[in-house]
């Protein structure tokens, strides 16, 4: 009898060092880096980098990186901040008066880039090598080009289709991936020659301060992004089109390096970003979760399904109540991630009812401060709108022990190419709310609550496995799942991507217009007919995907095996990504 194909592909396997990313050539990029002696975070700017370039309708180099490091010397995680804050002059009552209270597509929606910012902060602070070596790969690749990938085409097509924008209302956009009148083909090669000459600018900055050291002359080619020239062509583009942002927010604006939340599960100790994202949900989801037998329900089981569906929706629910830019709003992330209260939400599970709209947030504040208090009353209501499915991801772990965790995004739609530059403003001001009272309401210097969410598991206080995946709001559906199949369920990287996803969508988007389809559950097509049927009878709005759905995001991780010391990457056939190892 012939042996189960237990995955498409075989985990790559290694004992030196890793990478995997959205890309496979941002994988190779960064393959490259730690073959010339880099250590993990040289090689996951170069691969962050080299995805802004392989895929750009996903992400771009003007856009967001959020970013967890992990540095075996000081056994310490780290995040760094890599979103942009509302420009200074920006407001609810302009949005309202000049807007008709819309967040319109265009420079109106842009928010400071962050991207050259926290790529160059990571590498200047924890990195070994220069700006010039880390970016050669995505240089090449912008400068000499690449053949398009069918995801890439299918991308730009999604782009170029947009009824509210896309590549087609941009002059200056289409030039670049159209510049024959119409998208490249599969195959085609792709060359992003403003891009290049961008990234020369940086290197020669660099190169102007080498004297000064390597540290210095990185933070040069930094300046020269935020103080100098192209600060300057940036804020010329936004104002002749309408945009808010001044010479003095790119001057003033910084990424910051800030210690991670933590959750925990069992053995397991899980670190993400801040709540200006909603990395916390994954942390809080797995907490909700720990005392539960899961493989005793069977995976992807009616009751494994419906059990975790139900912690995320409550999760999210607290997402959508309390998460926000916590240099503007009091966000009560220790209660949020108090083992008291994440044990009281998932008492809120009915094992025989799946919420039929959004669950109502819990009292963090009495896990927090004592002092029991609600979150603000916000009104949502069944709505259409768009739905993105931008974003990449890289992870890289070094033969140091070293581990690099980024979620690099903006989409190619949503904000126009600047002439000369190649990149865009980043357009993550779509992931604002125009309601006062929402913690992620739009304000000035503010951030929006950001999507991209890398995070960072160690297991019995060892680094075990960093994480991420695109995807909009599913990102953290996805990563709870990849997570859960590998500790819960004892499968390899692999499999743990492969197996099929669910994915609640009982909450507003959390991209303008914020759609909201009430009670909603999204099946991959492989999961048991017999199951879904049954979820229909708990309540929930089941609505079938494609077998392998790129809705579902692309995971990526690598996991650290202590006792044998190998690596064992992963990447998800359902997009562009690759790992790569030795």
């Amino acid at each position: 009898m012939a042996k189960e194909l237990k995955s498409y592909r075989p985990p790559i396997m290694g004992t030196t060092h890793m990478v995997s990313a959205g890309h496979y050539l941002a994988a190779s990029a960064g393959y490259r880096i730690l073959e010339e002696g880099g250590n993990a975070v040289d090689a996951g700017v170069a691969a962050g980098i080299a995805i802004n370039v392989t895929l750009p309708h996903a992400t771009n180099f003007g856009g967001v990186a959020p970013i967890a490091i992990y540095e075996a010397r000081s056994s310490s995680v780290v995040t760094v901040s890599g979103l942009g804050r509302w420009p200074r002059a920006a407001n609810l009552e302009y949005f309202k008066e000049n807007c008709d209270n819309q967040i319109p597509i265009g420079v109106l929606r842009t928010v400071i880039p962050s991207a050259p910012d926290a790529w160059l902060t990571a590498l200047r602070l924890y990195g070994t090598m220069t700006f010039e070596s880390v970016v050669a790969p995505a240089l090449e690749l912008a400068e000499k080009g690449f053949p398009v990938t069918s995801y890439l085409h299918d991308g730009l097509q999604t782009e170029e289709e947009d009824h509210e924008g896309g590549i087609k209302l941009w002059p200056s956009t289409r030039e670049i991936y159209m510049p024959n009148g119409h998208l490249p083909s599969v195959g085609e090669i792709l060359v992003q020659s403003d891009l290049a000459k961008t990234f020369r600018r940086l290197i020669e900055a660099e190169k102007g301060a080498a004297n000064l050291g390597r540290e210095p002359a990185i933070q040069a080619a930094r300046d020269r992004f935020y103080k100098g020239d192209i600060a300057a062509e940036l804020v010329r583009f936004s104002e002749e089109n309408g945009g808010l942002c001044t010479i003095e927010d790119f001057v003033d604006f910084s990424v910051k390096i800030e210690p991670p939340e933590v959750g925990n599960f069992r053995n397991y100790t899980i670190y993400t970003c801040g709540a200006w994202c909603q990395g916390p949900v994954v942390a809080q989801v797995l907490q909700m979760l720990e005392d539960d037998d899961l493989a005793a329900l069977g995976h992807n089981s009616l009751e494994y399904i419906h059990l975790v569906s139900q912690a995320l929706n409550l999760a999210y629910s607290d997402r959508h109540a309390f998460y926000g830019d916590p240099d503007h709003v009091d966000v009560p992330i220790k209660g949020l991630l108090s083992k008291g209260y994440t044990r009281n939400r998932r008492g809120d599970i009915d094992p025989q009812n799946a919420f039929p709209s959004m669950a109502d947030p819990g009292d963090p504040w009495r896990y927090q401060t004592g002092v029991g208090g609600k979150g603000p009353n916000l009104g949502t209501s069944p709505s259409s709108g768009p739905r993105l499915q931008d974003t990449s991801y890289v992870c890289v772990v070094d033969k140091w022990g070293n581990a690099f965790s980024a979620t690099p995004s903006d989409p190619l739609g949503g904000s126009p190419i600047v002439p000369g530059l190649g990149i865009q403003m980043s357009s993550r001001g779509s992931q604002s709310w125009l309601d006062p009272d929402h913690p992620s309401s739009l304000q000035p210097w503010k951030r929006p609550r950001l999507t991209p969410n890398p995070a960072i598991a160690f297991k019995d206080g060892k680094l075990f496995m960093p994480f991420g995946t695109p995807g909009g709001d599913t990102q953290c559906t996805s990563m709870v799942q990849l997570f859960l199949n590998v500790t819960g369920f004892g499968m390899d990287t692999q499999q743990a991507i492969e197996k099929p996803r669910f994915s609640p969508w009982n909450l507003p988007n959390s991209f303008w217009t914020h759609a909201y389809n009430p009670g909603r559950l999204e099946i991959e097509g492989r999961i048991d007919t017999g199951v879904i049927g049954k979820l229909l009878g708990l309540g929930h709005d089941v609505k079938p995907l494609s077998d392998w759905s790129p809705a579902m995001g692309a995971l990526s991780t690598i996991v650290v095996d202590h006792e044998t010391g190998t690596l064992k990457g992963g990447a998800d056939p359902r997009r562009d990504s690759y790992a790569i190892g030795r």
